[in-house]
């Protein structure tokens, strides 16, 4: 996803020389074209996040377009107040990149794991919340977070789901993507963990188990007609979020069912449960740890239909 990333900001940087590119001493090999090409609009701040943010604020309050980048939960956790109070308060055009959502990095230990940041950005007023499941979605919220105001948070994924059905579900912030189609069960994810869901599906659909596979591509705001949509025509809902269930994705979705009191037949939140991940390894022995993977989701709607 990093690359389909860049391939945006190129062309954004191109076309734009108020769109400024800052690093907290990342990203090395991915920005070397860029910050030769573009030498005024990129910054290597150095290890200091807060600083970055503040840097960012006062660029935007010039009227820049600011990317920022880090990894894992350097860009949210370690800067959170001057996001919240420089950033957000002035509802500046500063769009956050994480690279490494999830269990990404999940062999650098808890540290790493960016796995609260949903919850955590979300909360704050006027932030949109996206995290792709495919380098299409990647480039377009790129290309897209440029044009709005307020603070954008992009979290990246290690893994992905190679682009599909690009053609007739065009990318706009706010709307999912129906991936898959399916007359019995939605499995709604962000991330790319996206790809487990579509796994699970075909799995499930050589039991004679039809499932709609969304990736919610924006958590924040809420496609709440699809949403909506699901709960009137299917039998239940799967919510799959590599992040912890608190406040998340899942959440999210029941914050829509609850304001319009319309809620689905049966619903599961499949996430991180409300603990730290004490231990280390590959995206995919973590996935399996905490039970996100496909024989979860797949167990889950299983039993969904039994009931």
């Amino acid at each position: 996803m990093r690359n389909a990333m860049i391939k945006a900001l190129f062309e954004l940087a191109n076309d734009n020389k108020d769109v400024v590119l800052i690093t907290g001493d990342l990203g090395f090999g991915l920005f070397e074209d860029f910050s030769e090409k573009f030498p005024s609009q990129f910054v290597n701040i150095g290890i200091a996040e807060q600083n970055m943010i503040g840097v960012s604020t006062g660029l935007a309050l010039e009227g820049k377009i600011v990317f920022v980048y880090s990894i894992g939960n350097f860009p949210t956790l370690r800067c959170l107040e001057q996001i919240r109070n420089d950033a957000c308060y002035h509802n500046l055009n500063i769009n956050i990149i994480c690279m490494g959502a999830g269990f990404s990095y999940g062999a650098l230990g808890m540290s790493h794991h960016a796995t609260e940041d949903i919850a955590i950005m979300r909360a704050l007023p006027g932030t949109t919340v996206i995290s792709p499941s495919t380098e299409y979605e990647a480039y377009s919220s790129t290309i897209n977070l440029s044009k709005q105001a307020g603070v954008g948070y992009l979290r990246l994924d290690k893994s992905k789901v190679e682009n599909i059905n690009e053609k007739v579900e065009r990318f706009k912030i706010g709307k999912g993507r129906v991936l898959l189609d399916g007359s019995d069960y939605a499995i709604i994810a962000c991330g790319g963990i996206v790809n487990e869901a579509i796994s699970a599906a075909h799995e499930l659909n050589n039991k004679n188990i039809s499932c709609k596979v969304i990736s919610m591509h924006t958590i924040k705001p809420m496609d709440n007609a699809l949403i909506h949509n699901c709960v009137k025509n299917l039998k239940g809902i799967i919510s799959l979020e590599e992040g912890n269930i608190t406040g998340g994705m899942g959440s999210a979705i029941l914050e829509v069912c609850l304001n319009t009191g319309k809620f689905p037949l049966k619903m599961k939140m499949l996430g991180i449960k409300d603990e730290y991940i004490s231990i280390v390894g590959s995206q995919k022995y973590l996935r399996d740890s905490v039970g996100i993977s496909k024989k979860f989701i797949v167990d889950a709607i299983l039993e969904m239909d039994r009931l």
